[in-house]
């Protein structure tokens, strides 16, 4: 079904809106949000705060990304695009995958391990530090003696950084159509 016509204006607001909010939201958890917090909290209070967090994060991320792919779909019409709009849709279509991933396996399971962990660290005196730099000694030693903590630990790193990647990946794509639509505005 083709949409005939141009969006209205209150469309286009929207999609404006909920493409800004994506992408500020994103630059301020990815970028800012985490690095302050990691300096001025316990690693035990940095995690946690996350775990509650990110689960949040992701799914607004689904959700706008949803909503902005669903307007753009409506719109752009698959039979009547041509090679920009068809990398578009693909690129809000990206975000939506990058994030759904994040929202039903990364991050579920980064809190998962992360929790294991934080408990193993506690019975030995762990986590109470601000920053990575203190005690990285004993983390080295817990980390040789303990076979469970290891095993978390690997687990936890394996689905940090998919969940990062993923989560940089959706960012590029919302990053890449935001330009563009800037670059076509009619006026400002």
């Amino acid at each position: 079904m083709a949409t005939e016509g141009e969006p209205t204006d209150v469309v286009k607001v929207l999609h404006l809106l909920v493409m800004a909010f994506t992408w500020g939201m994103q630059v301020w958890v990815s970028f800012i949000a985490g690095f302050v917090l990691l300096s001025k909290v316990t690693l035990h209070t940095f995690g946690l705060v996350q775990s509650k967090l990110f689960p949040m994060y992701f799914y607004c991320l689904l959700g706008s990304n949803t909503v902005s792919l669903a307007i753009y779909a409506v719109y752009h019409p698959r039979e009547l695009l041509n090679w920009h709009e068809t990398t578009q849709m693909a690129l809000f279509f990206v975000a939506v995958i990058m994030a759904g991933l994040n929202v039903q396996w990364f991050s579920p399971a980064v809190i998962e391990h992360f929790l294991v962990m934080r408990e193993i660290e506690q019975e030995h005196g762990l986590g109470g530090e601000i920053g990575f730099s203190t005690n990285r000694e004993r983390y080295v030693k817990l980390r040789e003696q303990d076979p469970k903590y290891k095993a978390h630990r690997k687990s936890f790193y394996r689905y940090h950084g998919l969940s990062n990647l993923s989560n940089l990946i959706g960012f590029a794509c919302i990053t890449v159509n935001l330009i563009y639509l800037a670059l076509n505005l009619s006026s400002l």
